[in-house]
Order: structure tokens, then C-alpha cells, then sequence
């Protein structure tokens, strides 16, 4: 299987990103039939086969670290060169000392098999434990500077605390958000922010769990739990409410494969598309279902899509008449708090 040319990034001047990131967090189970292990980490190998080098995963995202470790070896043992493997620790809200701390990147570092984290990203529940969160992150920073940890960054913090943290000293590589053309709250605040100060985004519920995509253009509003089958569908489904109508969302959707059709192409290669194009954004996190679907030909068309004035404007023209999630809801990440 040949090798595309996937785009890549670079976090905090040395790491490499790619463009789509593989997204993990389906092996943690609610979307249908359990991952066989072998199956998945086969799938990973064939997309970094493909050129898709850069896996997002999490400590908590059931197998999803022990799965990065089993490639990590295969790749070792067949002299290939690494992938790029992510992951996020989540601590309970409250005092974290250095040893539970230092316990607690172990435990990762033990399941992916390495000896140093390529990207760890930490996620704090409570803005209100400021300085348990502060005690935190530089028990991070200094496991960085042993070399535990390559880059150190952030998921679902919003711009303040992004500032916050670069005026403590800490060296943020990236903050992983929710980023569409339903949710473009990060162009308000966050990218300009990002983009002073050399923070790249990785976005998540880019095609919103899966609606914004073909299959869901012409369907009528979904009315039962069965029609929403996935946690992702639930979660983007409600953030599509706040953001307008149904009747709204046809309207884009509808919009997205006029301009697909220019370009012979699908309406998630348009969505993705848009979000790469913004300013600051590293990666867009594509969720894989490791061993039960692959999509790496079309996300390949994405990165090879080149948006035209018209098409912008005319994504504009609706999104104009979508609600301010920024007033709803906060800035990124406020959804969890």
C-alpha cells in the first residue's frame, strides 16, 4: 500500500502533526460493536501506511493507549520510523501532588511503550481549583524537563487559561477544541490568541459526529434515541439545536454539496476542508472506528480540496444565520464546566 503525502505541522518548532490526525476515542466503547485489538491496531498500521502518522488518544479512552503501544512495537520491530502518538490526562479536580502526578504518566508511558509522551495534553474540570490547576501543570512541566514528556498542551481550555498558563511559563504546543462550521467560536477569541503565540489547534467534532456529511442531507429531524445512535451524535445533534433550525442545517448541508459538486468531492471533505483552513489550526482529529470502517481516500481528498472565495462566501452566507455560541455557551471548552 503506497505511502500519500500527508501534510504535517509542527508543534512548538519540532514535533510533527499531520493535518488529519487519527482520532481514538471510539475504541472507549458506545458506538457499536466492541474493537477486536488485533483488528484495530492492524487498521492503524494501514493508515500510517497511507501517511496518516499522527494518533489522538487518552488514558481514559478505554484500550486506546495499550493499542498505540502494540503499533509503536510493530513499528520498531520492522525498523519503520515512529508515528506521532498523542494522549491526554484528565485528573480529578482537586490537589494533585508531584507523586500522583508522576504515577500518573507512568501509567501511559508504560501503555504506550516509550519512554517519553510525544504530546501530553491535560484537561482540567474546575477553573474554580486555580491553583490546584496551576500546582498541576507545572508538576507537568517539570516531568518535561526530565524528559518524561516531549510537548506539553492542553484539551478544552478556553483562551484565558491558554494565556494563563503561557504567562506561568509553560510551553503549550497546542489545545485540542470543538471546531465546525456549527461551533466557530474558536475564531473569536482563541485563534487570534493561538496565533500570537505560536499555540497550534488541534479540532475535534469537525463533522459534528457525523452529521455534517452526506448521509444526512434531505433526512428529516431525527425525533428518537434510535435515530441518534452514538454518544457523538447526541452531543453534536444538541449543539446543532442551539446553534438554529433543522431546517437551518439543510440549508448548509445543501450549500456544502453544491460546492462538493464543483469540486467532485463529498460534503465532510468541504467541512473538513474549512476548519484546516483557518488560521492556527494544526490537525483536524478525524475519528477512526479501528477495524470496523476506514475512511483514508476520502479524508485524502480533503486535504487536497482548495476552497474558492465563492465557496467561502457562500458557507458565510448561512452561517450568518446561525446563533452566537460564543453568548450561548462560552468560550471553548466552557460546554464541559
Amino acid at each position: 500500500m503506497a505511502a500519500a503525502v500527508v501534510p504535517s505541522v509542527m508543534l512548538r518548532g519540532d514535533l510533527p502533526c499531520k493535518r488529519i490526525i487519527n482520532g481514538l476515542w471510539q475504541t472507549s466503547g458506545g458506538w457499536g460493536p466492541k474493537v477486536s485489538s488485533p483488528d484495530a491496531v492492524n487498521a492503524m498500521y494501514n493508515l500510517y501506511l497511507r501517511g496518516f502518522t499522527s494518533f489522538d488518544g487518552a488514558d481514559h479512552y478505554g484500550p486506546a493507549e495499550d493499542l498505540m503501544g502494540i503499533l509503536r512495537d510493530r513499528l520498531a520491530t520492522e525498523g519503520k520510523q515512529q508515528a506521532q502518538f498523542f494522549t491526554k490526562w484528565c485528573p480529578q479536580p482537586g490537589k494533585v501532588s508531584r507523586a500522583m502526578a508522576e504515577a500518573a504518566i507512568h501509567r501511559s508511558l508504560s501503555r504506550m511503550k516509550t519512554k517519553q509522551i510525544d504530546l501530553l495534553q491535560l484537561h482540567w474540570w474546575n477553573y474554580s481549583m486555580r491553583e490546584e490547576m496551576l500546582e498541576c501543570i507545572h508538576h507537568v512541566n517539570d516531568l518535561r524537563k526530565e524528559g518524561l514528556i516531549n510537548k506539553i498542551a492542553l484539551t478544552n481550555f478556553d483562551t484565558s487559561h491558554v494565556e494563563l498558563f503561557i504567562n506561568e511559563g509553560i510551553p503549550i504546543a497546542s489545545n485540542q477544541v470543538q471546531f465546525s462550521l456549527i461551533d466557530t467560536r474558536p475564531l473569536r477569541q482563541m485563534v487570534p490568541f493561538c496565533k500570537a503565540n505560536d499555540v497550534k489547534l488541534l479540532t475535534y467534532g469537525t463533522l459534528c459526529g457525523g452529521l455534517l456529511t452526506d448521509n444526512w442531507l434531505g433526512k428529516p429531524e431525527p425525533k428518537s434515541k434510535s435515530e441518534i445512535s452514538t454518544p457523538s451524535l447526541g452531543k453534536y445533534f444538541n449543539m446543532i439545536r442551539q446553534w438554529g433550525s433543522w431546517t437551518l442545517f439543510q440549508s448548509l448541508l445543501s450549500t456544502l454539496r453544491s460546492i462538493a459538486d464543483r469540486h467532485k468531492c463529498s460534503i465532510a471533505n468541504v467541512a473538513v476542508k474549512w476548519v484546516l483552513d483557518q488560521e492556527s489550526v494544526g490537525g483536524v482529529i478525524v475519528g477512526q472506528r479501528a477495524g470496523l470502517s476506514e475512511h483514508s481516500d476520502d479524508n485524502l481528498r480533503a486535504l487536497m480540496l482548495e476552497l474558492t472565495d465563492q465557496d467561502r462566501n457562500e458557507i458565510n452566507v448561512i452561517l450568518k444565520k446561525g446563533n452566537d455560541l460564543l453568548s450561548n455557551i462560552g468560550d471553548c471548552g466552557d460546554e464541559y464546566r
